[in-house]
């Protein structure tokens, strides 16, 4: 039976840490702060919104959430922004997506200042990412990353599938399985051949958006598996892009949903915070 890579408990621990390094930071007479710029009343954002806000209450980061009507225009939403990339007092700016269907999205993040933006969106973060060179990098993989970290194995040469091919989780996550020295397939829903790609993987990262696309019979016995997915089905249950039930029984570690991938998800929008200060102060 597969090892459970807990994200509670992981991201409990991680918390800890950064609680202590704010307050240290707060000594110096410095307070962290960030800025959630949510545009409408989209729902689930509005629940991603109030659990960041939480967390940072929870280890000292000040929050400032700026709430827009749906119909503001792209100009005034990009004014906004570079509001608070002058202000000294935010050190994070985060645009929660989606967006209104009239406001192109990159065009707003990419008025974020770069070292502000602790989503790692920005397209000359995402570059840095393509390069190697250090900068901010999106928080859903490197919450995987650091649960990976947590199974202390040596990925070298090892065979990597991430199924999913966003920006948001696919193509850095692959980037960063790279800086692994692993061997990377990216698959999607044009991909052919899907099940024998996935009996090849080591490693498999889950990031499709479909309620238990992958059955347990695809996982190569002894893989680790990341399911970033989370449904709710008809009765109420929540799921992944995995089924958890079966995959469990062929898997060496794998992530529940929920409680995974997205408790890390948001430890580490807190870790980037405070990258992103101590560059913004010189320290890195």
């Amino acid at each position: 039976m597969a090892k459970i890579l807990d994200g509670k408990k992981a991201s409990a621990e991680l918390l800890k840490k950064i609680t202590k390094e704010v307050s240290a930071w707060k000594k110096r007479g410095v307070t962290p702060g960030i800025a959630f710029i949510l545009v409408g009343h989209h729902p689930a954002s509005q629940i991603y919104v109030r659990n960041k806000v939480a967390a940072c209450a929870k280890v000292g980061i000040v929050s400032q959430k700026i709430e827009l009507p749906a119909s503001i225009s792209e100009q005034k939403l990009c004014e906004t922004i570079r509001k608070c990339n002058k202000n000294k007092n935010i050190h994070g700016i985060l645009v929660q997506l989606p967006l209104p269907a009239s406001i192109h999205a990159q065009r707003v993040l990419s008025s974020i200042d770069p070292k502000k933006d602790v989503d790692g969106f920005h397209p000359g973060n995402s570059g840095k990412l393509v390069l190697g060179i250090d900068g901010l990098r999106p928080c859903t993989p490197l919450g995987i990353l650091y649960l990976l970290e947590s199974l202390k194995m040596n990925w070298q040469g090892k065979n990597a599938v991430v199924i999913g091919r966003s920006a948001v989780v696919g193509k850095p996550v692959a980037l960063m399985l790279l800086e692994q020295d692993m061997t990377v397939q990216i698959c999607h829903s044009k991909t052919k051949n899907l099940k024998e790609k996935v009996l090849q993987a080591d490693l498999l990262v889950v990031a499709a958006g479909k309620a238990k696309l992958v059955p347990g019979s695809w996982i190569k016995k002894g893989a680790v598996v990341i399911d970033v997915g989370i449904h709710r089905l008809s009765n109420g249950k929540i799921v992944g892009d995995v089924d958890f039930s079966s995959a469990q029984k062929r898997a060496r570690a794998i992530t529940p949903v929920p409680g995974g991938v997205g408790p890390m998800t948001i430890a580490m929008l807190l870790k980037n915070t405070l990258e992103a200060l101590q560059e913004q102060m010189g320290v890195l």
